[in-house]
């Protein structure tokens, strides 16, 4: 792979990352709740913390997915090293799935008044979307892992 194409992606990830954590910052003041509230209010809301812990895996993820692409770079794609970073993608996908899973059981459950239909679609959307890169990655682990022990087997040949 060219170093173009990997620092491209690094690129893109830098932006997601930025993307979603100038989201997680703007969102809650444009809450409905939040209307009335002053800003370290906002900001203490259950709600909103537990949106802000179940983001680590998605930052985690990200880191990743980061350090895999320096690996790319670094030509050592067929090491243990890449093969612990998908895997750790994987289980950062199973996480924030079922940190989603758990908000939208909570605000179905527990949240009266509000009409949580938008936010059920959304987090199921959200929710089939983690679990098909964690699939992916899962995927990716076995095919990379088998790639990593063929390559040890002909280091030991030779």
């Amino acid at each position: 792979m060219k170093k173009g194409s990997t620092l491209f992606l690094k690129f893109v990830i830098c932006l997601i990352a930025i993307g979603v954590l100038i989201w997680l910052i703007w969102f809650p003041q444009l809450e409905g709740r939040a209307a009335k509230l002053d800003l370290i209010s906002i900001y203490i809301d259950p709600l909103i913390i537990y949106a802000y812990i179940g983001s680590i895996p998605f930052f985690v993820a990200l880191y990743q997915a980061f350090n895999l692409l320096g690996y790319i770079d670094g030509n050592k794609v067929f090491s243990q090293l890449s093969v612990n970073a998908v895997r750790n993608v994987k289980y950062c996908a199973i996480t924030f799935s079922g940190f989603i899973v758990l908000g939208i059981l909570y605000i179905r459950l527990f949240v009266k008044g509000d009409d949580s239909a938008g936010v059920t679609a959304l987090g199921m959307f959200t929710t089939f979307a983690s679990i098909v890169i964690a699939t992916a990655a899962a995927i990716f682990q076995r095919l990379l892992q088998n790639a990593v022990d063929i390559k040890s087997e002909n280091d030991l040949t030779v």
